[in-house]
């Protein structure tokens, strides 16, 4: 697109192409090839080559939406209609989507990821003893209420 938005977009998917490629140290058609022919020998590259290629349908669903909207406001009067704010909000989505999937993309290239441990410690850690409670266990000190004075003669005679 002319406006820039997509070539922006787009370097998302081209900044982690570099990253993948850098990590298994070797070009992304390498890397799905290997992927296809060995789909068990690396889960890492397998998992990874599975989210880049979810996140590359995604900015197309993207790009696509975005052509369709901007063709839909060269087309309009001054003010927007309906079916014009829905092909926005399709636009929201794809760009929801393909940010989530690159997020996933992301997660699974960093090594020192939460939830990325060796499933062992993790499993050790939840299970490990803590050193105090986790919440207060002991009613909490209440301070002392004083009582209403009693008056030796009872209630009044205004009050029966």
């Amino acid at each position: 697109m002319a406006d820039g938005i997509s070539e922006d977009s787009a370097d998302v998917v081209g900044v982690l192409a570099v990253r993948i490629e850098a990590r298994f140290d070797m070009g992304m058609a390498q890397l799905k090839a290997a992927v296809a022919a060995a789909p068990t020998a690396n889960p890492d590259a397998t998992d990874v080559v599975k989210w880049y290629g979810l996140l590359v349908e995604a900015q197309s669903v993207l790009e696509r939406a975005e052509d369709d909207l901007v063709a839909a406001l060269q087309a309009q009067p001054s003010e927007v209609d309906d079916p014009t704010m829905d092909l926005a909000q399709r636009v929201n989505a794809a760009v929801t989507t393909r940010d989530g999937r690159a997020m996933v993309v992301r997660w699974l290239l960093d090594p020192g990821a939460p939830g990325k441990k060796d499933p062992v410690a993790e499993r050790q850690a939840r299970l490990r003893p803590r050193t105090g409670p986790a919440v207060q266990t002991s009613a909490p000190n209440r301070p002392a209420v004083t009582a209403a004075p009693v008056t030796a003669s009872g209630p009044t005679r205004a009050a029966r």
